[in-house]
């Protein structure tokens, strides 16, 4: 069964606010200095992503993906080209500016959990809360229901060691919600877990996206791609393909299927 979660208060505000897109980049370009030559990583890429979707951006190494991914989470700067996020034009914002935006506006979920193996899975819930200055008991408060959203509720006090692959993950996405962003940005979130795994953090992520959040997610995988609304695929430093999926896979039903799927490949042995 995949857990019940219950939508987080104010994650991404309501599913009708202002058609203003979350992310609008246009002609973006990065560029490396490798000694004497020049990577041309992004060249020219121009897209929006509007409230609500949930966007995979796919592509092989090398194509720009990953680029693309630390220009919209604020981690890098374009070499040009503009960006917004939220209608906030970030490209020139100062190293300040950028990590206050990141905080407030940019929840992101990473291939490796990135928990820190000191705190309990509560407190690393609560620390983007507490960088943002949020008071203790709000911050407790919301911790405890992103927990409970992610069918963590049981687990809130154990360390990483002592919670599985998918566990972490769960953890890592109700980090992501606490400071209700306007984006969430998953970087590869199922590349670290099995396929039963993956598939019931994609059912957790298409059940936020139902209740309004917006999320771009970094794939390698095409079949996590079809749990996704959109499908981007990035090519040498530019956009390949952009193309809606106007049925995507429901994870919850590939959950519901997958005890029979086990009995048929042990039949078949």
């Amino acid at each position: 069964m995949t857990p019940d979660v219950t939508p987080v208060p104010s994650v991404n505000g309501t599913a009708h606010e202002a058609v203003q897109p979350v992310i609008r980049v246009h002609g973006l370009v990065k560029d490396y200095s490798r000694g004497d030559s020049v990577v041309h990583a992004l060249r020219s890429v121009t897209l929006s992503v509007k409230p609500g979707e949930f966007v995979a951006v796919m592509g092989p190494s090398g194509s720009g993906k990953s680029t693309f991914m630390n220009l919209i989470g604020c981690l890098d700067r374009p070499t040009s080209g503009t960006y917004e996020l939220d209608a906030v034009e970030v490209t020139h914002l100062s190293p300040t500016q950028l990590a206050d935006l990141r905080n407030q506006k940019i929840g992101f979920i990473f291939q490796g959990f990135n928990l820190l193996p000191r705190m309990d899975a509560f407190d690393n819930v609560m620390l983007p809360m507490v960088y943002a200055g949020v008071p203790t008991s709000v911050r407790q408060h919301r911790a405890r229901v992103a927990m409970e959203a992610v069918g963590l509720g049981d687990r809130m006090h154990h360390r990483s060691s002592e919670l599985s692959g998918g566990q972490q993950q769960r953890v890592a996405i109700a980090r992501a919600l606490v400071n209700a962003p306007s984006l969430i940005l998953a970087d590869e979130p199922t590349g670290n877990l099995d396929s039963r795994t993956s598939v019931e953090i994609m059912a957790i992520l298409q059940r936020l996206n139902q209740s309004g959040a917006t999320i771009v997610l970094v794939t390698h995988e095409p079949d996590i791609a079809t749990y996704c609304s959109r499908m981007v695929v990035f090519k040498d430093g530019v956009v390949l393909s952009d193309q809606t999926n106007p049925t995507p896979h429901s994870a919850a039903a590939a959950l519901a299927d997958w005890p029979s799927q086990d009995d048929n490949q042990d039949a078949a042995a």
